[in-house]
């Protein structure tokens, strides 16, 4: 049987999944299990899994609700959620990609010479940072600002971001940032000629029929799950509407967050990237773009992604040629190109508030148990 996204998908290899869910239900009964455990121990109160292997579908599983609530909204694999932080690889690193193939980003280029803005001040190290240092989280920037407290709209954010000062040498510390994403998304949008989202929708999520979208419409808002009960700045239940504040202030559509999506959309992505990219990346490009950096001193980065390090919320058994990224939400999505093997979990731990972190013991855990499960299938 070949699952395809919708009765409008083409029908080119590209865009099919082999659906082995029933020959396979058996190999990854633990996983589905301990799925469900993690809202009985309120790790998350829904989550959704998708597992892809070598273009099979594995598992495609929805748990719990949508809160804690009994009576609330239950979770199923077709579930769009709030993606976080997986925004960057998926619409801000894609764009990148695509524009480095076309010639207009070289990762080289110092980002001073592409936005003249970003080199005002006094710090002549400013200077010294190039796409590659944004992309690889090294360029001296810090992880966060609250940006959204004094500025609302894209400009001024953006603006604001454009400003922060560096706390780092550039190409000496790695710092995951998303002020430094902030500082991508508006060299992307500039060499571009046109806003993120757009570009986006466009060229990657309408193109290969993901369920991808940045700033669902208000009128669904109720479809998806919340993932915050905000009461410090937006005082209102955040639901339908990125959960990051920056974003949020920014209208909903940044480099760093923003995107909505559902856990199958997420792992055709993982698997086209391990397919090598073709044809929407050349598979050159991807191994660029996947390969981790030599330096600074224990990055564990890549130009957009993660790789595993140790401890890795991918767990143990995930080859060192993995690559992945994670959303603050409690999402997630490893590719391993040894095993073939691409891993979405999609989850509101956030909700309703960020202070459980049971997520980080949880996640590695349900790796490994799915990394056993693949082995049970190829024996």
């Amino acid at each position: 049987m070949t699952y395809t996204p919708n009765a409008s998908a083409r029908s080119e290899p590209f865009y099919e999944l082999r659906d082995e869910r029933a020959a396979h239900a058996g190999h990854f009964a633990d996983v589905v299990r301990r799925l469900h455990e993690g809202r009985a121990e309120h790790v998350f109160p829904g989550a959704a899994l998708a597992v892809v292997l070598h273009d099979r579908l594995m598992l495609l599983h929805g748990s719990g609700r949508f809160t804690y609530d009994a009576k609330s909204e239950g979770i199923s694999g077709w579930t769009v959620w709030d993606l976080a932080s997986l925004t960057k690889p998926i619409a801000a690193v894609s764009m990148a990609m695509l524009l480095y193939e076309r010639g207009r980003l070289p990762l080289e280029a110092k980002v001073a010479e592409l936005l003249p803005e970003f080199a005002a001040g006094d710090d002549p190290r400013r200077r010294e940072v190039t796409v590659r240092m944004l992309l690889e989280h090294s360029s001296g920037l810090p992880a966060h600002r609250k940006l959204y407290l004094e500025h609302t709209g894209r400009e001024a954010v953006t603006s604001a971001a454009l400003r922060v000062p560096l706390e780092y040498e550039p190409g000496t510390h790695y710092e995951y940032s998303d002020i430094g994403f902030l500082v991508l998304g508006e060299i992307l949008e500039r060499q571009a000629g046109e806003r993120i989202d757009a570009f986006c929708q466009r060229e990657v999520f309408d193109r290969f029929k993901l369920n991808f979208r940045y700033t669902p419409h208000p009128r669904m808002n109720i479809q998806f799950p919340p993932t915050a009960n905000d009461e410090t700045w937006r005082h209102r239940m955040v639901q339908g509407e990125v959960g990051d504040e920056n974003a949020s202030a920014m209208g909903g559509v940044a480099a760093h967050a923003g995107v909505f999506g559902d856990a199958l959309s997420v792992a055709r992505f993982g698997a086209l990237m391990l397919r090598g990219g073709e044809p929407l990346f050349r598979p050159e490009t991807v191994r660029l773009f996947t390969t981790r950096a030599s330096a600074p001193e224990g990055t564990s980065r890549t130009p957009g992604w993660d790789t595993p390090s140790a401890p890795s919320q991918s767990g143990t058994r995930f080859s060192p040629r993995s690559f992945g990224h994670l959303g603050y939400t409690g999402t997630s999505l490893w590719c391993d190109p040894e095993r073939g093997l691409v891993v979405a979990l999609l989850t509101n731990r956030t909700w309703p508030d960020t202070a459980n972190q049971a997520i980080k013991q949880f996640r590695p855990a349900l790796h490994d148990l799915i990394a056993e499960a693949v082995e049970r299938v190829k024996s």
